[in-house]
Parts: structure tokens; sequence; C-alpha cells
């Protein structure tokens, strides 16, 4: 069981409150005509909740699937429900989404199309290469795995290496030599749970884990690294 999410930047600070007032009551709706079929789409933000230095919602969507049935494809229409969470970090506003990278992406574009009217005032955040080294290097016993890209040995893309051991072995000094650090898995002392995080903020839990301290955790120990 895995529970996914990205974390996204604004641009430009915008105050939680303002943030709110933008969002609060907003819903969308298309029409879909297919053949015979007449559908409405309805795209709306839900539950919103200011409190300090974080504002919560779901934003939900109406997207169309064809199902096959008797010989014929239906177009059905399947909701899409993604919590999200705009938090006050040092002097920015950062956006966390719960879902995986594509959808994570699409409805950073429609949040931020909603809030500046244009697309990309949200972009993804970014956790430098030496706070990865540097969050390893502290924290070695608790580094599972590391995936290494911007390789420049000639045919090869990617290096990896895993072990309880990681920074302690001559490799691991070599491939830092060799490229960067992309993606690693470490193990949360605080909350005890296995992790996977990459340079562009995509966060997924291993295990099963709650909404709450899924956003808890990304909270205390991710915001933090992004630059």
């Amino acid at each position: 069981m895995v529970m996914a999410g990205k974390i996204f930047q604004l641009r430009e600070k915008m105050a939680l409150d303002r943030i709110a007032e933008k969002l609060r009551g907003f819903r969308k709706e298309e029409s879909f005509e297919q053949g015979s079929t007449r559908l409405k789409l309805v795209t709306e933000i839900q539950k919103l909740m200011l409190r300090a230095h974080m504002l919560q919602g779901i934003f939900v969507q109406d997207n169309v699937i064809n199902i096959y049935q008797r010989g014929e494809l239906i177009p059905t229409i399947i909701t899409t429900e993604a919590p999200f969470i705009f938090s006050e970090h040092k002097d920015r506003i950062l956006l966390l989404i719960l879902e995986r990278k594509l959808q994570a992406n699409r409805i950073a574009n429609q949040l931020g199309e909603i809030l500046f009217i244009t697309a990309g005032r949200i972009v993804e955040a970014r956790i430098p290469q030496e706070v990865l080294k540097h969050f390893h290097e502290e924290n070695p016993e608790s580094t599972k795995l590391i995936w290494f890209d911007n390789v420049d040995i000639p045919n090869i893309n990617k290096l990896s290496l895993c072990g309880p051991s990681l920074a302690d072995t001559a490799l691991y000094t070599d491939y830092c030599s060799h490229g960067d650090i992309w993606y690693m898995v470490i193990k949360s002392k605080k909350y005890g749970t296995i992790t996977g995080l990459t340079r562009n903020g995509i966060v997924a839990i291993f295990g099963k884990v709650d909404e709450r301290d899924f956003i808890s955790y990304v909270v205390d120990e991710i915001f933090p690294l992004v630059s």
C-alpha cells in the first residue's frame, strides 16, 4: 500500500486568507457530449478549512471514461477527490497535493488558474541535491536506497546503491562524484515510516498511513528540505 503526494510552491507569495477567499465556493460545470450521451462534469473545491499557517481542502473533479458494455463504449463519469494543503513555510507558500505525479501536476495547474488566472504561477518544489546529500549523510542508518541521475559515465543514465551503510562505502563517494541524488528511500526516526522522495518534491510513503499522518510527516520533515 502506497500513499503519494507532490509538493509545489507559489512563485509569488499570497496570504492564506486571500487564497481561501479565492478558492471558497469555487465550482465549474462543463458539458460533455458523445453520440446520444450528454453529461455534466463538475469541478469544485470542498471542505475548505483555514487554520494557523495552513489551508486545507479537497479538489473534486469529474472525468469521463469509456466502459465497454455489450459491444459498445459507454461514456461514464468518474469522480476523483484529491486532498490538498497550502502551508506557510519560512517566507513562501508551499502546496501539497495528495495524488500521484501526473494528476497532481494537472491539479496544481488548475489551482494556479483559479488563483492567478493563468498557469505557471504554481511550480514544482525543488529539493537541492546538496540538501539530499546532507540529509543522507546526517542520517546514514535511515537511508535504504539512493538513485543518482545526471551521470557523467558514457552510456550510463542512472546509478543506484542500497544497504544499511551507504555513507561508509567507497562506492557512495564515487557515485556522488559521477551524478546527483535524484531519489532516496528513507526511514523517518520520528514517524517510523518508509518514504520515497525525489528532488522535484514527489513523496510516497510505503505501508499503511492515514491522510493526517502523511500531511504531518511532509510538513514536519520534508517541507524544511525545499529550497
